[in-house]
């Protein structure tokens, strides 16, 4: 049987391989230095039975059903307690525009963001099960490897008490980017580096097209110190190739009704709105223009890696088409 995937390219970093699935790194950072085969022993009903049986204790939220899984003697297999990584296979949900995607989606996403833009990710990648069905796949980042036990982590609706009772059904979308930065600052002693970490977050989510950044997709972690700074980022994807004629952002720019004039002109979000919100963060202008200017070169990168992702070609001329859009948009009036 041939093997769903290129057999010459690393189903984690997308960097060449000699005819071998991981990488060198990929095997050291996303296995912790297994040699882990990338098809599952088990498949698809298996999982779904898995997360009906074990629904109580598994949180699925919005399309993307997801389990724990964990390596037992060389494999990975579902577990209720201890996982070491969160498996996401193609979601059911069929309205869903080009839903085959979302896994290879999610993962070049990931990828584009820790190789393009340096953006802290975990380490991620694509295994299939046994009908060559793809899943996208994470190591937990909120649990210690040696004990399983979990690490402090609080989303930005839990850090502003933000939930349906205060804020209504649609509560973890209710509010603001420059609000995501008041809250930083209440948090974060290094709020200066943070911010820049944040800053950098955003625009990156609209350059990909990912129209659901909201509240509870970014997190505070604890240091040793017991300060808090950003978690590694998750639950990147280019939204937009599944459902194009949603917002361009999850949550507005600007606490109120606030609008810059460039985008009262263009109707889109451009370089004026994120200077805007930098300023608005207490970043140094010159920091938020270099940022925002590297985004020529680093969509660049963002090309050539979803040219070798491992979404369709269709998916892949509508993803780069989508980055080049944004890219202009930003390098807007700068």
């Amino acid at each position: 049987m041939r093997a769903p995937y290129p057999e010459n390219r690393c189903l984690s970093t997308l960097r060449e391989t000699q005819g071998q699935p991981w990488s060198r790194g990929a095997i050291v950072n996303l296995w912790d230095g297994r040699k882990i085969a990338p098809i599952l022993d088990f498949d698809l009903p298996e999982f779904h039975q898995f997360r009906v049986d074990h629904s109580d204790r598994i949180s699925i939220s919005g399309v993307q059903e997801k389990i724990s899984v964990r390596i037992e003697n060389g494999k990975l297999v579902p577990t209720e307690s201890d996982g070491q990584y969160i498996l996401k296979p193609v979601p059911s949900m069929t309205s869903l525009g080009s839903r085959e995607e979302v896994p290879a989606n999610e993962h070049v996403s990931m990828q584009i963001a820790a190789q393009a833009f340096g953006i802290e990710v975990p380490p991620n990648g694509i295994v299939f099960f046994r009908d060559g069905s793809p899943a996208y796949i994470v190591k937990r980042f909120d649990r210690n490897p040696a004990t399983g036990k979990k690490h402090r982590q609080e989303d930005f609706c839990q850090l502003s008490n933000r939930t349906q009772v205060t804020h209504g059904r649609n509560y973890k979308y209710a509010g603001s980017y420059e609000e995501l930065g008041r809250i930083l600052r209440r948090y974060c002693g290094a709020y200066a580096i943070e911010i820049e970490k944040l800053f950098r977050l955003i625009v990156f989510n609209y350059v990909i097209g990912n129209g659901d950044a909201h509240f509870k997709n970014f997190s505070l972690v604890p240091t040793p110190l017991g300060d808090f700074v950003l978690s590694p980022a998750y639950d990147l994807l280019n939204t937009k190739l599944h459902l194009p004629t949603e917002s361009s952002m999850a949550l507005d720019f600007f606490a109120g009704d606030f609008e810059t004039e460039a985008f009262r002109q263009n109707a889109f979000y451009s370089g004026a709105d994120f200077l805007e919100l930098a300023m608005r963060f207490g970043m140094k202008p010159e920091r938020a223009v270099k940022i925002l200017q590297s985004v020529r070169s680093h969509s660049d990168k963002a090309d050539a890696l979803v040219r070798v992702s491992l979404l369709s070609e269709a998916a892949r001329s509508n993803y780069v088409a989508i980055v080049r859009d944004r890219t202009r948009a930003v390098l807007m009036g700068l």
